[in-house]
């Protein structure tokens, strides 16, 4: 692996990669929200 360039895009994909470890464990359920891992995702990004 080449490694990053700079902190912040580290932080940046490391963050990301976080995010989808919590929704796949289903640590960030909704009220009664029955959406997909990736259409939570997409829900973040946008």
């Amino acid at each position: 692996m080449m490694g990053f360039k700079d902190f912040r895009c580290a932080r940046i994909i490391l963050s990301g990669i976080e995010v989808m470890h919590m929704i796949r464990k289903g640590q960030m359920k909704n009220d009664g929200d029955d959406r997909t891992a990736a259409a939570q995702f997409y829900s973040l990004v946008t």
